[in-house]
């Protein structure tokens, strides 16, 4: 595996990434207050048939932040300039939490670039009592409050695979850029509806995949997801929550494994 950085031009300035294998390019993005690592057991998995570009978002893991005042918009204009910088023609493209946000947009957004897309742990039209709850812990983070213990007590259970799989995520966002996850934070609350009514003009093939123990991303949303697309598709891995690539990496692997074997049109 490779670091690369890629120097955009304004607003977006240097993005990191972690490149590995060869063929037909799958390109991960990962949650708030993660990095591209946190896609480990996908790397080692699906480099041995792919070419792998694991991005880190703005304000994570060396790339530069977005202006302050960054929407979800702004996040898949991003993409789009670095997807365009690297020039690797239609992907299949993979996000989770805020990450599935921006892959989701992309996809509506952007269909002539994306063969397939996968989006794990989303959100997509929360109640308005959720959004508010999401919206007032964003506000929170920008206020300057950093909570560990609380995400990770939602995100995971008291499991062998949950417990390793939390040292090594408390790392990670103990270790985050503040201000690009107050900015990543605050997009990610308010973003839940921004291309919802797009997912209908996905023509590709779609995987929506969650835990059932997932608070937040829920199999009814992965659902909603999966039903707004032509071909989409939901998948929800029994016994996990919200950070399930790394708890449940077998069946994730699977999963994912058989929507890069789903022709679409645009593959």
């Amino acid at each position: 595996m490779t670091s690369t950085t890629l120097l955009l031009s304004e607003p977006y300035g240097p993005v990191t990434c972690q490149r590995a294998g060869q063929g037909r390019p799958l390109v991960l993005i990962h949650g708030v207050g993660m990095q591209s690592a946190a896609w480990g057991p996908q790397i080692e998995a699906f480099a041995q048939t792919h070419e792998i570009i694991a991005l880190n978002m703005p304000g994570h893991g060396g790339s530069a932040p977005l202006p302050e005042g960054a929407e979800l918009p702004d996040y898949v204009a991003w993409l789009h300039a670095v997807l365009q910088a690297l020039n690797l023609g239609p992907v299949s493209l993979a996000g989770h939490s805020m990450g599935a946000l921006i892959a989701g947009g992309y996809a509506v957004c952007h269909p002539q670039n994306v063969a397939r897309v996968a989006l794990l742990n989303g959100v997509f039209q929360r109640s308005d009592e959720a959004r508010r709850a999401v919206e007032a812990r964003a506000a929170e983070i920008r206020a300057g409050s950093f909570d560990l213990e609380t995400p990770l007590a939602r995100w995971f259970g008291g499991s062998p695979a949950d417990q390793a799989a939390r040292a090594q995520v408390a790392e990670w966002l103990s270790g985050v850029n503040l201000a690009g996850y107050a900015a990543a934070y605050t997009a990610f609350a308010r973003g839940d509806c921004t291309y919802a009514d797009g997912f209908a003009g996905i023509r590709c093939p779609l995987l929506a995949l969650t835990g059932d123990g997932d608070p937040n991303s829920t199999p009814a949303m992965a659902q909603a997801m999966a039903d707004s697309a032509p071909q989409g598709m939901a998948v929800v891995i029994e016994g996990h929550r919200h950070m399930v690539n790394l708890t449940a990496p077998a069946e994730v692997n699977a999963a994912l494994q058989d929507w890069l074997n789903t022709e679409g049109a645009t593959s």
